[in-house]
């Protein structure tokens, strides 16, 4: 009850009602964890380049240390970030409480950490929302050892890594033979692809904003949908752009897992990244075009609009000051008696307006 009272007060401050996102939720020295008491799902796949067994639903007692120890690669790959789960495989791996801790928590910047037995890295997944055009995202974070690669995320039905997962069922094939750390370059291929998708999809909406507003198509939603957009480009943007320098900690890394062979796969992964980046800020300078563009617009129809009623009020100028001097309670006059005064003063009510169109079209002011 005390929660949910809290959870209202909060709102009796102005000041939280100007606020996009609460600061809280990326606030680094506030541990959000993800709680989740689903169970669990693990999967081990065990090969080398002729030989591949794969273990659906291991049990989290069933994974230590042990697993790794013969002659093979392994990807041990965890679904649904459960703490007990998370925390159990950490203690039987000896894996630092620390690293447990960013695995849990959750808005984790795109990291990257070495250890003597290991090398973990955290980094954001995103999905594009097509009902709602908005990004989602999923954090996974990955522990690469000298022959396996351990990898947490927590949406059991939403995967990129299927892909892989065909391609390590081949034999002979170079994720079978290139070593662990090759198989977390393909982890982080597919995910910094999957980048591409998601700002195609963002590039596809400020196409068409930019069309609608280009043909005067716009309607009243049309300054939402661009706020929108830009902060569905800066969410993008906060979640990629450490991509980069995770990629470049790997690139300088003196790690031994790594391949020298195959530090120049991380490095295209870097050039894709860079792509991203500069991608991203150039739909950014798109979206303050558009918004610029808008801006102008609409100052445009409201300075028509003001131009008219202005037309409008000056051409009854002189119908208002005729029948204002006319409508005086003085008893003398001009033809204020006379048999034709009302048709007098309604010609010139006529007359003086219809001078001041030709004067006003003469000078092209409409």
């Amino acid at each position: 009850m005390k929660e949910s009272r809290r959870k209202y007060l909060q709102f009796l401050n102005p000041l939280e009602l100007l606020q996009t996102k609460k600061v809280l939720k990326n606030n680094p020295t506030i541990i959000s964890e993800k709680v989740n008491t689903t169970e669990s799902i693990i999967s081990l796949y065990q090969y080398d380049s002729e030989h591949l067994d794969c273990k659906q639903s291991l049990k989290t007692q069933e994974v230590t240390s042990s697993l790794f120890k013969n002659e093979h690669y392994y990807w041990l790959n965890l679904d649904i970030l459960n703490k007990l789960s998370v925390e159990t495989i950490g203690d039987n791996l000896n894996i630092h409480p620390l690293i447990i801790e960013d695995i849990l928590s959750i808005h984790q910047r795109p990291k990257v950490d070495e250890f003597d037995e290991y090398f973990t890295c955290v980094l954001q997944m995103l999905y594009y929302k097509e009902d709602q055009h908005t990004i989602e995202n999923e954090q996974v974070s990955f522990v690469l050892g000298k022959n396996y690669v351990i990898s947490f995320q927590d949406d059991s039905h939403r995967d990129l890594f299927d892909p892989i997962r065909e391609r390590i069922r081949i034999s002979y094939s170079k994720i079978r033979t290139q070593g662990s750390d090759y198989l977390l370059y393909a982890m982080l291929d597919s995910i910094v692809d999957h980048y591409f998708i998601v700002l195609e999809k963002v590039g596809e909406q400020i196409e068409k904003l930019e069309e609608e507003i280009t043909k005067n198509q716009e309607d009243s939603y049309t300054m939402n949908r661009i706020n929108n957009l830009r902060k569905e480009l800066i969410f993008f943007k906060r979640n990629t752009s450490p991509v980069r320098e995770l990629i470049g900690n790997i690139l300088r890394s003196e790690y031994g897992t790594f391949n020298e062979r195959n530090r120049k796969y991380f490095k295209d992964i870097y050039d894709h990244m860079v792509q991203i980046i500069e991608l991203t800020e150039n739909y950014r300078d798109v979206l303050s075009n558009i918004r610029d563009l808008y801006l102008s617009q609409t100052n445009l129809k409201l300075n028509e609009i003001m131009k008219f009623l202005a037309i409008v009020t000056t051409l009854l100028a002189p119908a208002t000051v005729i029948g204002g001097i006319f409508g005086m309670n003085f008893d003398r006059i001009p033809y204020l008696h006379h048999q034709n005064g009302f048709w007098i003063a309604t010609f010139f009510m006529i007359a003086v307006p219809v001078l001041m169109l030709f004067y006003f079209n003469r000078k092209k002011w409409f």
